[in-house]
């Protein structure tokens, strides 16, 4: 995967709108100090919806999304063309982004050390992991959740996650963010591999 990860990057791109060759952190954990080696990650943004196969995986899971809403930028680009639109009935997945001002970044890890111990015990969650372009300063999540409902009341109710998005303007951690919601059109694979539960 290590290979793959280095040599198939190009290749990867050229079938995309959009791509990013990702690591990944342990199980449903966040942070520096996470970083799982054998598990990675490809986002592909396509029309043909199509992701080619990782050289060296001995086991994976694909999640086909619909973007339903998005705001801010990756690497300067906006790439889910979404237009706003209402919440499925199904299941959602979330994708957050942001690259780390260096002078702003411990403040950060210490900031959502409470956020990452909450997440495990979500209500309507059934997958979470950390993902980054590099050890640090690039990160990101992914999640997906039972229904969008599940998402609200954990971003906005649990003080753990709401008093870090209350003091994200005012500490300007971010030199870039981006926060996705989907719509799940399709989970094919192997669940374990994304750390799949049942939900709450």
């Amino acid at each position: 995967m290590f290979w793959s990860m280095a040599v198939d990057r190009r290749k990867v791109r050229k079938k995309a709108d959009f791509a990013k060759l990702l690591g990944t952190g342990r199980g449903s954990e966040f942070g520096v100090g996470s970083a799982d080696l054998t598990r990675w990650a490809a986002l592909v943004v396509s029309q043909a919806a199509t992701v080619p196969p990782m050289r060296g995986a001995i086991a994976s899971c694909t999640l086909t999304l619909e973007p339903i809403a998005s705001h801010g930028t990756w690497s300067g680009r906006s790439p889910f063309n979404a237009e706003k639109a209402e919440n499925p009935d199904g299941p959602v997945a979330v994708l957050t982004r942001a690259r780390l001002r260096a002078r702003r970044a411990m403040a950060f890890w210490r900031a959502i050390g409470p956020v990452g111990s909450a997440v495990a015990t979500a209500e309507g969650l059934h997958c979470a992991f950390g993902f980054g372009e590099a050890p640090v300063g690039f990160q990101g999540t992914m999640s997906v959740w039972r229904r969008a409902a599940d998402v609200v009341r954990f971003a906005y109710r649990r003080p753990e996650h709401a008093a870090v998005v209350e003091r994200t303007p005012a500490q300007g951690w971010y030199a870039e963010e981006l926060f996705a919601r989907f719509r799940v059109l399709g989970i094919d694979g192997d669940r374990e591999v994304i750390g799949w539960r049942d939900g709450q």
